[in-house]
This record gives C-alpha cells, sequence and structure tokens, in this order.
C-alpha cells in the first residue's frame, strides 16, 4: 500500500528503524547531499538525467516525460530486485516529491511492495530541518575545549559510543576543523551538515546536556549556525591538556601525514608565510625528510599553540582544567565531571 508521509512523520519512523529510505535520484544528486542514512537506488543515471533535462528544456514537458519513462523501462526488473532486497519498507524521495518518486512509488506499489512516498522530496525535509535549527530549545552544553592535537575529538566519538549525547561537528563536517583538516577526507557541504545537524537536535531535545568540541564558526566547507554557535560560546568548558609527545602522536594517528604528503606540503605553504621564517624553515626541511614528529611539534609549538584561543566571554568558574597524561585518562576525568554535574 502506497503511504504518502511528511518530513516529521519520516524522521520519527527512521528513528525506530521502521522503515528504509531511498534516494531515487541520479547519483550526483544523491552525492551532493541526501537525507542521512538514506540509500541510492536511482531511477536514472547522471548521463540518463542530463538527457531528459536536456530534452525538458528543447522539446518540452511531455518530451520529456516520454524519453524519462523509455529509459527507465529498460530498468524496472532491476529496479524492481533492489527494492524487493530491502528487509524493511522503504520511504522513497526525489527532489521535490515530483514525478521520480511518484514514478518509483506507484510501480512497487502496483508490484506489491510495501512503499512510502516523502510529500515535498528532500526539499521538504531540508526546509523542515532547517526550521528545527532555528526554533528548537537549543539542549545545555558542556564544549571540550583544549590547543590542537588534545585528542578532543577521539574522547567525544568514544563518549557517543558509550551512550553519552554528542554531536560531533567534524564527523558531520567531514572536516578536522584547521588548515590540514581536509586531508584525506572528502568534506561536506552546508546542505548536508544542516541535515544531520537538524536531526541530531531533534535527536538530544530531551538530554540534560549534550558534549560538543570547541570548534570556530567555520568548519571546512561549512559554517555553525550563528544561534547555535552563540549559544556555545557562553557554555561550560572542558579545557584537555595533554603532554605536547602525545598530541603529536594523535595527530600522527589521525592524519597518517606519510600516505598524504604532498598534500601536507600544499597546506604547509598555505601558512608557511605566517610563521617565524627560521622556524618555517625546519619545518619545511623536516617534512622533505618526511620526520613528521618534528614537523607536528614545531606546527603545535610555534603555529597552533600561540594562535590557540577560546571564548574571552567564559568567567573562570565556566572553565574546568583537565590535566592529564594520556587520552584515556582525560577521558575518565571528563566522565567523572559529567557524573558529578548531571544525572543522565
Amino acid at each position: 500500500m502506497l503511504t504518502n508521509i511528511t518530513p516529521p512523520e519520516l524522521f520519527h519512523s527512521k528513528e525506530q528503524d521502521k522503515t528504509i529510505i531511498v534516494d531515487v535520484r541520479a547519483p550526483i544528486e544523491f552525492e551532493e547531499a541526501t537525507i542521512p542514512g538514506a540509500i541510492n537506488i536511482p531511477l536514472f543515471t547522471n548521463d540518463e538525467r542530463a538527457q531528459v533535462g536536456t530534452t525538458y528544456k528543447h522539446d518540452g514537458q511531455e518530451a520529456a516525460k516520454e524519453l524519462g519513462l523509455e529509459l527507465f523501462s529498460k530498468k524496472l526488473p532491476t529496479f524492481i530486485k533492489a527494492f524487493k532486497a530491502l528487509e524493511a519498507p522503504a520511504t522513497v524521495f526525489c527532489w521535490r516529491g515530483g514525478m521520480r518518486s511518484q514514478t518509483a512509488a506507484t510501480v512497487l506499489d502496483l508490484m506489491g511492495i510495501p512503499v512510502n512516498r516523502l510529500t515535498g522530496g528532500i526539499k521538504a525535509y531540508r526546509n523542515w530541518m532547517k526550521e528545527q535549527i532555528d526554533t528548537l530549545p537549543l539542549p545545555p552544553l558542556y564544549v571540550l575545549n583544549g590547543h590542537t592535537g588534545n585528542g578532543k575529538t577521539h574522547i567525544l566519538r568514544e563518549l557517543k559510543e558509550e551512550g553519552y549525547p554528542v554531536i560531533d561537528f567534524e564527523g558531520m563536517a567531514c572536516h578536522r576543523g584547521s588548515i590540514f583538516g581536509q586531508i584525506g577526507l572528502e568534506p561536506s557541504n552546508q546542505r548536508m551538515f544542516n541535515l544531520l545537524l537538524g536531526e541530531e537536535l531533534l535527536r538530544y531535545q530531551h538530554k540534560p546536556y549534550v558534549l560538543i568540541e570547541g570548534e570556530s564558526a567555520r568548519i571546512g566547507k561549512v559554517v555553525i549556525p550563528e544561534r547555535f554557535y552563540q549559544h556555545k560560546e557562553t557554555s561550560p568548558q572542558l579545557f584537555i591538556d595533554l603532554p605536547i609527545n602525545e598530541r603529536v602522536n594523535i595527530i600522527l594517528d589521525d592524519y597518517s601525514p606519510d600516505d598524504y604528503h604532498e598534500e601536507f606540503v600544499d597546506s604547509f605553504n598555505r601558512i608557511k608565510r605566517r610563521i617565524h621564517t627560521p622556524v618555517a624553515k625546519i619545518i619545511e626541511e623536516a617534512l622533505d625528510q618526511r620526520d613528521y614528529p618534528e614537523v607536528v611539534k614545531n606546527l603545535l609549538i610555534y603555529y597552533y599553540d600561540p594562535h590557540y584561543s577560546y571564548s574571552t566571554a567564559q568567567s573562570e568558574h565556566q572553565v574546568v582544567p583537565i590535566e592529564e597524561q594520556s587520552l584515556e585518562g582525560a577521558k575518565e576525568q571528563v566522565k567523572q565531571f559529567l557524573s558529578q554535574t548531571n544525572l543522565l
């Protein structure tokens, strides 16, 4: 049976694992941004989508429909087989809930395959998520802060795996938040980031607090919404402080510089002029020799640490220092602080 559902209904349905979300748009559209958790079973390839668009532009809607039907009919058995293989009822969507999702849903319904269709498509879902970001009450925050390399992201991700409420900005942005932050990653765009953030805010509405990292307003290609960023700036901070050698090791593990040597050289060249010339020369020589521990250590001491700052709006009682010798020790101190301050 074919059912049309709204964005709120889709969100709650997928939170309860009652549906598999299927993006029937072309792969190029899916890769740009999609509803989090969706899979791609497209009606058209990228080239076919372009053909239909060109036909619509030059010959009109009816000609485009006829071409689309001709292209889709050739792959109909494969399309249906893909949906039959799913282990739960599907919810299909396209850009605006138009012809593509309507065609997919109608065909599947005729074949007796349970299917829902998202009213308004991903455009409606995006608009609803933007509304959540703009209007939902913001939860109390605890902000993990500290100089570069102190393992804040590691701590947050481990805590999230343990069930703590965490919003991972760097994970959603697919960027580590520094000049080297894109290395080895494919950064997200603002559309995808907002979809993920809106869902997280909904997910944690009834939690007593949420943990985040002390990011700047921009992370790679995305910007944290102003309302949320200002809330972060006035929230209590847990300041992580690890020994320099531990920080170097964490960064080397995160970035795998030997696998991305040229990218590291390019990124360094972008900041080279901001570093005192003798130090820049030492870093450059270490890069040439692939002595990455020396590179990272000098970047931390002479570039990142002097440039580091956190909100001057913080009063002393809002900054909790966490000085430890290891990442695991710092995580345990964070957990101890939370257990003393809040009850989940």
